[in-house]
Protein backbone atom coordinates (compact mmCIF):
# COMPACT_ATOMS: atom_id res chain seq x y z
CA UNK A 1 0.00 0.00 0.00
CA UNK A 2 2.65 2.15 0.89
CA UNK A 3 3.96 1.61 -2.37
CA UNK A 4 1.08 2.77 -4.05
CA UNK A 5 0.88 5.66 -2.33
CA UNK A 6 4.52 6.55 -3.00
CA UNK A 7 3.82 6.29 -6.77
CA UNK A 8 0.81 8.20 -6.85
CA UNK A 9 2.56 10.86 -4.68
CA UNK A 10 5.66 10.70 -7.67
CA UNK A 11 2.81 11.16 -10.19
CA UNK A 12 0.58 14.03 -8.83
CA UNK A 13 4.08 15.85 -8.46
CA UNK A 14 5.07 14.99 -12.36
CA UNK A 15 1.74 15.95 -13.11
CA UNK A 16 2.17 19.46 -11.37
CA UNK A 17 5.23 20.03 -12.64
CA UNK A 18 4.07 19.39 -16.11
CA UNK A 19 0.94 21.66 -15.33
CA UNK A 20 3.28 24.34 -14.02
CA UNK A 21 5.63 24.04 -16.93
CA UNK A 22 2.62 24.76 -19.83
CA UNK A 23 1.65 27.83 -17.84
CA UNK A 24 4.86 29.43 -18.17
CA UNK A 25 5.47 28.07 -21.34
CA UNK A 26 1.75 29.30 -22.20
CA UNK A 27 2.72 32.97 -20.73
CA UNK A 28 6.05 33.49 -22.37
CA UNK A 29 4.01 32.65 -25.99
CA UNK A 30 1.72 35.13 -25.08
CA UNK A 31 4.19 37.60 -24.12
CA UNK A 32 5.91 37.30 -27.31
CA UNK A 33 2.73 37.65 -29.36
CA UNK A 34 3.41 34.75 -30.94
CA UNK A 35 -0.32 34.61 -33.37
CA UNK A 36 0.10 38.07 -34.40
CA UNK A 37 0.85 38.42 -38.25
CA UNK A 38 4.45 39.01 -38.58
CA UNK A 39 3.64 42.48 -41.12
CA UNK A 40 6.82 43.58 -40.41
CA UNK A 41 8.08 41.02 -42.91
CA UNK A 42 5.96 41.74 -45.90
CA UNK A 43 8.34 43.42 -47.91
CA UNK A 44 9.99 40.15 -48.33
CA UNK A 45 7.81 38.83 -50.10
CA UNK A 46 8.77 38.65 -53.62
CA UNK A 47 5.23 39.74 -54.86
CA UNK A 48 5.46 42.95 -52.59
CA UNK A 49 7.56 44.93 -55.19
CA UNK A 50 4.90 44.30 -58.16
CA UNK A 51 1.96 45.53 -56.67
CA UNK A 52 3.48 49.07 -57.32
CA UNK A 53 2.55 50.52 -60.92
CA UNK A 54 4.98 53.32 -60.43
CA UNK A 55 8.58 52.06 -60.77
CA UNK A 56 10.14 54.50 -58.50
CA UNK A 57 7.74 53.20 -55.72
CA UNK A 58 8.70 49.57 -57.18
CA UNK A 59 12.55 50.21 -57.27
CA UNK A 60 12.61 51.97 -53.64
CA UNK A 61 10.57 48.65 -52.36
CA UNK A 62 13.72 46.62 -53.32
CA UNK A 63 16.18 49.61 -51.92
CA UNK A 64 14.14 49.46 -48.78
CA UNK A 65 15.64 45.36 -48.24
CA UNK A 66 19.23 46.54 -48.46
CA UNK A 67 20.99 46.84 -45.37
CA UNK A 68 21.12 49.76 -42.50
CA UNK A 69 22.81 50.88 -39.77
CA UNK A 70 20.78 49.90 -36.55
CA UNK A 71 18.25 48.87 -38.82
CA UNK A 72 16.92 52.62 -38.89
CA UNK A 73 15.75 52.54 -42.44
CA UNK A 74 17.12 56.32 -42.46
CA UNK A 75 15.81 56.92 -45.97
CA UNK A 76 13.03 59.41 -47.36
CA UNK A 77 11.89 59.27 -51.35
CA UNK A 78 10.30 62.10 -52.73
CA UNK A 79 8.86 61.97 -55.98
CA UNK A 80 9.06 63.97 -58.84
CA UNK A 81 5.53 65.52 -59.72
CA UNK A 82 6.63 67.06 -63.19
CA UNK A 83 8.07 63.62 -64.26
CA UNK A 84 7.23 60.20 -63.76
CA UNK A 85 10.42 59.03 -64.03
CA UNK A 86 12.42 60.61 -61.62
CA UNK A 87 12.86 60.74 -57.56
CA UNK A 88 14.83 61.66 -54.93
CA UNK A 89 16.33 60.09 -52.02
CA UNK A 90 17.02 62.03 -48.68
CA UNK A 91 18.51 60.89 -45.46
CA UNK A 92 15.76 61.02 -43.00
CA UNK A 93 17.02 63.08 -40.20
CA UNK A 94 14.52 61.88 -37.59
CA UNK A 95 16.16 58.34 -37.70
CA UNK A 96 19.63 59.68 -36.69
CA UNK A 97 21.34 58.14 -34.12
CA UNK A 98 23.81 60.44 -32.51
CA UNK A 99 25.36 58.68 -29.67
CA UNK A 100 27.13 56.37 -31.86
CA UNK A 101 27.02 57.89 -35.17
CA UNK A 102 27.54 61.35 -33.86
CA UNK A 103 29.13 62.57 -37.64
CA UNK A 104 26.73 60.58 -39.48
CA UNK A 105 28.99 58.64 -41.77
CA UNK A 106 27.00 55.69 -41.09
CA UNK A 107 23.85 57.21 -42.15
CA UNK A 108 25.75 58.18 -45.33
CA UNK A 109 26.85 54.76 -45.98
CA UNK A 110 23.28 53.55 -45.39
CA UNK A 111 22.17 55.82 -48.26
CA UNK A 112 24.76 53.82 -50.60
CA UNK A 113 23.15 50.49 -49.90
CA UNK A 114 19.93 51.49 -50.56
CA UNK A 115 20.74 53.31 -53.91
CA UNK A 116 22.73 49.78 -55.08
CA UNK A 117 19.92 47.66 -54.87
CA UNK A 118 18.02 49.92 -56.93
CA UNK A 119 20.41 49.64 -59.29
CA UNK A 120 20.15 45.75 -59.08
CA UNK A 121 16.73 46.16 -59.39
CA UNK A 122 16.59 48.27 -62.40
CA UNK A 123 18.69 45.93 -63.96
CA UNK A 124 16.26 43.49 -63.29
CA UNK A 125 12.89 44.89 -64.41
CA UNK A 126 13.91 47.22 -66.82
CA UNK A 127 14.83 50.35 -65.14
CA UNK A 128 18.55 51.86 -65.58
CA UNK A 129 18.79 54.61 -62.76
CA UNK A 130 21.21 57.23 -63.49
CA UNK A 131 22.15 58.56 -60.17
CA UNK A 132 23.34 61.90 -59.27
CA UNK A 133 25.31 62.84 -56.09
CA UNK A 134 24.07 65.53 -53.71
CA UNK A 135 22.09 67.57 -56.78
CA UNK A 136 21.42 70.58 -54.89
CA UNK A 137 24.62 70.86 -53.57
CA UNK A 138 26.58 69.06 -50.04
CA UNK A 139 25.28 69.50 -46.56
CA UNK A 140 25.76 72.38 -44.17
CA UNK A 141 27.86 70.10 -41.85
CA UNK A 142 27.21 72.92 -39.43
CA UNK A 143 22.98 72.34 -39.55
CA UNK A 144 23.65 68.91 -40.76
CA UNK A 145 19.67 67.66 -39.59
CA UNK A 146 18.55 70.63 -41.46
CA UNK A 147 20.26 70.06 -44.32
CA UNK A 148 19.20 66.66 -44.50
CA UNK A 149 15.40 67.42 -44.47
CA UNK A 150 16.09 70.13 -47.83
CA UNK A 151 18.97 68.98 -49.32
CA UNK A 152 18.62 64.88 -51.27
CA UNK A 153 21.49 62.64 -51.26
CA UNK A 154 20.81 61.28 -54.55
CA UNK A 155 18.80 62.45 -57.77
CA UNK A 156 17.59 58.82 -59.28
CA UNK A 157 16.57 59.38 -62.87
CA UNK A 158 15.19 56.37 -64.29
CA UNK A 159 15.61 55.48 -68.27
CA UNK A 160 13.52 52.40 -69.44
CA UNK A 161 15.53 49.89 -70.93
CA UNK A 162 15.39 46.00 -71.97
CA UNK A 163 15.09 43.68 -68.72
CA UNK A 164 18.53 41.74 -68.25
CA UNK A 165 18.05 39.29 -65.23
CA UNK A 166 21.56 39.11 -62.78
CA UNK A 167 22.11 36.68 -59.98
CA UNK A 168 22.56 39.32 -58.09
CA UNK A 169 18.60 40.26 -57.92
CA UNK A 170 17.46 36.70 -55.76
CA UNK A 171 20.22 37.86 -53.30
CA UNK A 172 17.98 40.98 -52.39
CA UNK A 173 15.63 38.81 -50.41
CA UNK A 174 18.61 37.04 -48.11
CA UNK A 175 19.54 38.51 -44.95
CA UNK A 176 22.12 40.65 -45.53
CA UNK A 177 24.21 40.18 -42.00
CA UNK A 178 25.42 36.67 -40.75
CA UNK A 179 26.72 36.74 -37.23
CA UNK A 180 26.83 33.15 -36.89
CA UNK A 181 30.08 31.52 -36.77
CA UNK A 182 31.50 30.67 -40.21
CA UNK A 183 33.51 27.93 -41.40
CA UNK A 184 37.55 28.17 -41.14
CA UNK A 185 38.63 27.55 -44.73
CA UNK A 186 39.70 30.87 -46.60
CA UNK A 187 38.05 32.40 -49.17
CA UNK A 188 39.41 30.06 -52.75
CA UNK A 189 41.13 31.98 -55.37
CA UNK A 190 38.56 31.53 -57.14
CA UNK A 191 36.02 33.76 -54.85
CA UNK A 192 38.86 36.20 -54.21
CA UNK A 193 38.72 36.89 -58.44
CA UNK A 194 34.81 36.97 -58.88
CA UNK A 195 34.44 38.73 -55.72
CA UNK A 196 36.50 41.93 -57.03
CA UNK A 197 35.30 41.34 -60.39
CA UNK A 198 31.89 42.67 -59.54
CA UNK A 199 32.53 45.19 -57.67
CA UNK A 200 32.41 48.48 -58.95
CA UNK A 201 35.24 50.50 -60.31
CA UNK A 202 36.10 53.82 -58.39
CA UNK A 203 39.64 55.58 -57.59
CA UNK A 204 38.06 56.65 -55.00
CA UNK A 205 37.22 53.10 -53.15
CA UNK A 206 38.94 50.20 -52.52
CA UNK A 207 38.34 46.96 -50.86
CA UNK A 208 41.16 44.66 -49.11
CA UNK A 209 40.64 41.24 -47.74
CA UNK A 210 42.54 39.81 -45.05
CA UNK A 211 42.70 36.26 -44.50
CA UNK A 212 46.64 35.18 -43.34
CA UNK A 213 47.04 34.47 -40.06
CA UNK A 214 48.87 37.52 -38.33
CA UNK A 215 45.70 40.00 -40.31
CA UNK A 216 43.22 37.89 -38.98
CA UNK A 217 44.54 37.74 -35.16
CA UNK A 218 45.52 41.43 -35.24
CA UNK A 219 41.73 42.51 -36.88
CA UNK A 220 40.07 40.47 -34.47
CA UNK A 221 41.63 41.96 -31.62
CA UNK A 222 40.54 45.51 -32.79
CA UNK A 223 37.14 44.47 -33.60
CA UNK A 224 37.31 43.25 -29.59
CA UNK A 225 38.68 46.17 -28.65
CA UNK A 226 36.16 47.70 -30.12
CA UNK A 227 33.01 46.28 -28.30
CA UNK A 228 34.26 46.52 -25.45
CA UNK A 229 34.81 50.08 -25.29
CA UNK A 230 31.46 50.46 -26.76
CA UNK A 231 29.92 48.58 -24.46
CA UNK A 232 30.70 50.13 -21.54
CA UNK A 233 29.88 53.03 -23.00
CA UNK A 234 26.24 54.02 -21.71
CA UNK A 235 24.62 56.41 -23.68
CA UNK A 236 25.60 54.56 -26.61
CA UNK A 237 23.88 51.31 -25.61
CA UNK A 238 21.09 53.07 -23.61
CA UNK A 239 20.35 54.36 -27.54
CA UNK A 240 20.44 50.86 -28.58
CA UNK A 241 18.65 49.84 -25.92
CA UNK A 242 15.63 51.88 -26.73
CA UNK A 243 15.19 50.74 -30.90
CA UNK A 244 15.18 46.84 -29.21
CA UNK A 245 11.54 45.33 -30.28
CA UNK A 246 10.81 42.87 -27.46
CA UNK A 247 8.15 41.15 -28.95
CA UNK A 248 6.06 40.67 -32.00
CA UNK A 249 3.56 43.53 -30.88
CA UNK A 250 6.52 46.27 -30.94
CA UNK A 251 7.66 45.05 -34.52
CA UNK A 252 4.44 45.04 -36.22
CA UNK A 253 4.44 49.00 -34.44
CA UNK A 254 7.76 50.49 -35.03
CA UNK A 255 8.86 47.58 -38.00
CA UNK A 256 12.52 49.27 -37.05
CA UNK A 257 15.42 48.87 -34.56
CA UNK A 258 16.91 45.33 -33.28
CA UNK A 259 15.25 41.81 -32.42
CA UNK A 260 16.04 39.01 -31.71
CA UNK A 261 16.12 37.94 -35.34
CA UNK A 262 19.36 40.43 -35.61
CA UNK A 263 20.98 37.88 -33.13
CA UNK A 264 20.03 34.60 -35.65
CA UNK A 265 17.27 33.21 -33.49
CA UNK A 266 13.97 32.07 -34.62
CA UNK A 267 11.37 29.78 -34.53
CA UNK A 268 10.25 28.50 -30.92
CA UNK A 269 13.44 29.86 -29.01
CA UNK A 270 12.91 33.27 -30.87
CA UNK A 271 9.75 33.38 -29.23
CA UNK A 272 10.74 32.32 -26.14
CA UNK A 273 13.19 34.82 -25.84
CA UNK A 274 11.21 37.42 -26.49
CA UNK A 275 8.55 36.40 -23.99
CA UNK A 276 11.72 36.35 -21.60
CA UNK A 277 12.87 39.67 -22.33
CA UNK A 278 9.33 41.36 -22.24
CA UNK A 279 8.62 40.33 -18.83
CA UNK A 280 12.11 40.94 -17.72
CA UNK A 281 13.39 43.63 -19.62
CA UNK A 282 16.60 43.86 -17.53
CA UNK A 283 17.76 40.94 -19.66
CA UNK A 284 18.32 43.24 -22.88
CA UNK A 285 19.78 46.53 -20.45
CA UNK A 286 22.89 47.18 -18.39
CA UNK A 287 25.59 44.94 -17.40
CA UNK A 288 23.62 42.15 -19.28
CA UNK A 289 22.94 43.65 -22.63
CA UNK A 290 27.09 44.61 -22.75
CA UNK A 291 28.19 41.12 -21.65
CA UNK A 292 26.24 39.71 -24.14
CA UNK A 293 27.33 42.37 -27.18
CA UNK A 294 31.02 41.73 -25.93
CA UNK A 295 30.38 37.57 -26.13
CA UNK A 296 28.30 37.93 -29.43
CA UNK A 297 31.41 39.67 -30.67
CA UNK A 298 33.97 37.23 -29.45
CA UNK A 299 31.79 34.52 -30.78
CA UNK A 300 32.02 36.38 -34.50
CA UNK A 301 35.51 37.18 -34.56
CA UNK A 302 36.67 33.14 -33.03
CA UNK A 303 34.46 32.18 -36.08
CA UNK A 304 36.05 34.63 -39.01
CA UNK A 305 38.20 33.09 -41.93
CA UNK A 306 38.70 36.47 -43.96
CA UNK A 307 38.24 40.25 -43.25
CA UNK A 308 37.25 42.55 -46.04
CA UNK A 309 38.10 46.39 -45.55
CA UNK A 310 36.52 49.08 -47.50
CA UNK A 311 38.67 52.28 -47.74
CA UNK A 312 38.03 55.67 -48.92
CA UNK A 313 40.55 58.29 -50.70
CA UNK A 314 39.25 61.04 -48.39
CA UNK A 315 35.52 61.14 -45.73
CA UNK A 316 33.61 63.14 -48.45
CA UNK A 317 29.94 62.79 -48.13
CA UNK A 318 29.99 61.25 -51.77
CA UNK A 319 32.34 58.92 -50.69
CA UNK A 320 31.01 57.58 -47.73
CA UNK A 321 27.65 57.15 -49.80
CA UNK A 322 29.77 55.29 -52.53
CA UNK A 323 31.06 53.27 -49.51
CA UNK A 324 27.70 52.10 -48.97
CA UNK A 325 27.13 50.91 -52.68
CA UNK A 326 30.40 48.59 -52.83
CA UNK A 327 29.09 47.04 -49.57
CA UNK A 328 25.29 45.95 -51.04
CA UNK A 329 27.81 44.83 -53.83
CA UNK A 330 30.07 43.03 -51.92
CA UNK A 331 27.62 41.21 -50.13
CA UNK A 332 25.14 40.20 -52.69
CA UNK A 333 28.04 39.03 -54.85
CA UNK A 334 29.50 37.26 -51.49
CA UNK A 335 25.75 35.24 -51.98
CA UNK A 336 26.38 34.43 -55.14
CA UNK A 337 29.47 32.51 -53.80
CA UNK A 338 27.96 30.60 -51.34
CA UNK A 339 29.49 33.30 -48.62
CA UNK A 340 27.76 35.47 -46.06
CA UNK A 341 28.77 38.88 -44.08
CA UNK A 342 28.86 41.04 -41.10
CA UNK A 343 30.09 44.90 -40.13
CA UNK A 344 32.39 44.65 -37.21
CA UNK A 345 32.80 48.35 -37.65
CA UNK A 346 32.86 49.36 -33.84
CA UNK A 347 36.36 50.22 -34.00
CA UNK A 348 35.72 52.26 -36.78
CA UNK A 349 32.77 54.87 -35.14
CA UNK A 350 34.04 58.50 -34.03
CA UNK A 351 32.45 59.05 -30.37
CA UNK A 352 35.43 60.44 -28.64
CA UNK A 353 35.98 57.38 -26.15
CA UNK A 354 36.88 55.16 -29.44
CA UNK A 355 39.32 57.98 -30.50
CA UNK A 356 42.38 55.77 -29.77
CA UNK A 357 41.13 52.69 -31.26
CA UNK A 358 39.85 54.59 -34.42
CA UNK A 359 43.42 56.15 -34.31
CA UNK A 360 45.15 52.86 -34.24
CA UNK A 361 43.53 50.59 -36.90
CA UNK A 362 44.05 53.60 -39.46
CA UNK A 363 47.75 54.02 -38.21
CA UNK A 364 47.94 50.23 -39.17
CA UNK A 365 46.24 49.87 -42.48
CA UNK A 366 45.09 53.18 -43.93
CA UNK A 367 48.72 54.46 -42.97
CA UNK A 368 48.58 56.74 -46.24
CA UNK A 369 46.13 58.71 -44.82
CA UNK A 370 42.06 57.90 -46.39
CA UNK A 371 39.10 56.28 -44.20
CA UNK A 372 38.30 52.76 -43.32
CA UNK A 373 34.27 52.90 -43.68
CA UNK A 374 33.33 49.55 -43.14
CA UNK A 375 35.45 46.52 -41.43
CA UNK A 376 33.48 43.05 -42.93
CA UNK A 377 33.83 39.69 -42.00
CA UNK A 378 33.38 37.31 -44.95
CA UNK A 379 33.07 33.12 -44.81
CA UNK A 380 30.81 30.43 -45.71
CA UNK A 381 28.28 30.07 -43.25
CA UNK A 382 27.51 27.09 -40.86
CA UNK A 383 23.46 27.96 -40.06
CA UNK A 384 21.26 30.36 -41.99
CA UNK A 385 19.62 33.38 -40.22
CA UNK A 386 16.51 35.12 -40.68
CA UNK A 387 15.25 38.55 -42.71
CA UNK A 388 14.86 41.49 -40.14
CA UNK A 389 11.64 44.29 -40.06
CA UNK A 390 11.09 45.87 -42.47
CA UNK A 391 8.88 49.38 -43.14
CA UNK A 392 6.62 49.76 -45.56
CA UNK A 393 7.66 51.47 -48.31
CA UNK A 394 4.73 54.08 -48.63
CA UNK A 395 6.14 55.26 -45.29
CA UNK A 396 8.78 56.64 -46.89
CA UNK A 397 7.09 58.43 -49.38
CA UNK A 398 6.91 62.53 -48.14
CA UNK A 399 4.30 64.30 -50.25
CA UNK A 400 5.61 68.04 -51.46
Amino acid sequence: MKKRGVKKTVLYTLISLLAVLILVLSVLFLASGVFQPKKYLEPWDKNYAQKFEDPRIRLSAYGLLAANGHNMQPWKIRLDQNNPMVFYLFADSSRMTPQVDPDSRQMMVTQGTFLDYVEVAGQEIGYQPDIAFFPDGLYDEKHLAESMNVKPVAKITLRKTVPRHTPLFNALYLPDTNRAPYKPEKLTGQQLSLLHQNLPEDQNLSVKVYQDKENISRLGKLAMEGAVIESGVSRVMAESGAIFRSNEYQKNKYRYGFSVEGQGMSGIMAQLTQGLVTLFPSMNSGKSASDLFIKSTQDSVNGTPAYAMILTKDNSRVNQVKSGMLYSRLTLTAHQLGLVCQPLSQVLEEYPEMSQAYKRIHEQYAPDGGTIQMLVRIGRPTQSVPVTMRRDVMDLIVKK
